[in-house]
């Protein structure tokens, strides 16, 4: 199976008319009848403004708190992408790193990724879903709560 990585970042993503132009040009590449999966990134300034919200509140913002709190741009990235692939008639579907089984170490603020699953994202392929996923992946998963 042929599989086509796209990687779009946030100026790609910065605005609904953007949105949708990618939205366009992903769907012409799924036309080619490659299996598609897109990584986006945050809109715009999306993280910037994320990160001075939080330093309204505290000029030291817990790091992983940071990091769930970043994440929700590329939520909303990846949101807003499949629901613009879909308006255009194409199957698709979005996922959060987690999600999909993507483990980052527990470095907050600078993780790693340390393991890769690909069952879901295969599994969207197979039912020939374009698989939109998101670039920031936040936390590892296996954390320990103390």
């Amino acid at each position: 199976m042929g599989i086509v990585v796209q990687k779009y970042g946030g100026s790609s993503v910065a605005t609904p008319e953007l949105i949708k132009n990618v939205a366009k040009r992903i769907s012409k590449s799924k036309e080619s009848g490659k299996k598609i999966v897109v990584v986006v990134s945050a809109p715009g300034d999306e993280t910037d403004d994320l990160i001075s919200l939080a330093k309204q509140i505290t000029d030291t913002p817990d790091e992983r708190e940071m990091d769930v709190l970043l994440a929700c741009g590329e939520q909303k990235s990846i949101a807003l992408m499949t629901i613009a692939i879909k308006s255009l008639g194409y199957d698709a579907i979005s996922f959060t790193g987690p999600q999909v089984g993507i483990v980052t170490d527990d470095v907050h603020g600078k993780a790693r990724i340390v393991k890769v699953g690909s069952e879901k994202i295969e599994k969207a392929l197979r039912l020939d879903k374009i698989v939109i996923v998101a670039g920031f992946q936040g936390m590892d998963d296996d954390e320990d709560i103390t």
